[in-house]
């Protein structure tokens, strides 16, 4: 472009200075001057696809490494949920088997409370039925006796 800005300049100061100056030497040039600014565009619209595609795959690399940083972030989390949910049901399993040994001794503990209790109610009768026989033996032995008074 710039050979034909030159080639211009002097075709310029031709005319100017020549009576005898062809109008179509710059014509012809004003030509170059269109099919260069046309290779120019051409060039710029190749180099600007170039820069589009380049662009395009490299937004693709990027969307391709985020969809597998996500698909290992899912992964990681669904391994911490199943553990997690192993260990809970552990814990629940456990707890389960530590309730039902606590119900387990507390029915035994009712049973032993209620034959104490059993135990305490029968050995508070005989003493109370003793006590009634030991009272009437008193009783029925006393009358007997005739009072001085």
């Amino acid at each position: 472009m710039e050979a034909l800005i030159s080639h211009f300049t002097i075709l310029s100061d031709q005319a100017l200075t020549d009576k005898n100056f062809d109008p179509s030497t710059i014509e012809d040039l004003m030509r170059l001057f269109e099919l260069e600014s046309y290779k120019s565009w051409a060039a710029m619209e190749l180099d600007l696809d170039n820069e589009v595609t380049e662009s395009e795959n490299a937004m693709k690399e990027a969307e391709d490494e985020l969809e597998s940083a996500m698909e290992m972030a899912m992964e990681e989390f669904r391994r911490f949920e199943e553990e997690m949910e192993r260990e809970s049901n552990k814990e629940l399993q456990g707890l389960l088997s530590i309730g039902e040994s606590a119900r387990r001794l507390g029915k035994t503990m009712e049973k032993a409370a209620n034959i104490a209790s059993n135990k305490y109610v029968e050995a508070a009768l005989n003493s109370a039925t003793a006590s009634m026989r030991s009272a009437m033996k008193k009783v029925s032995s006393k009358s007997k006796k005739v009072h001085p008074s």
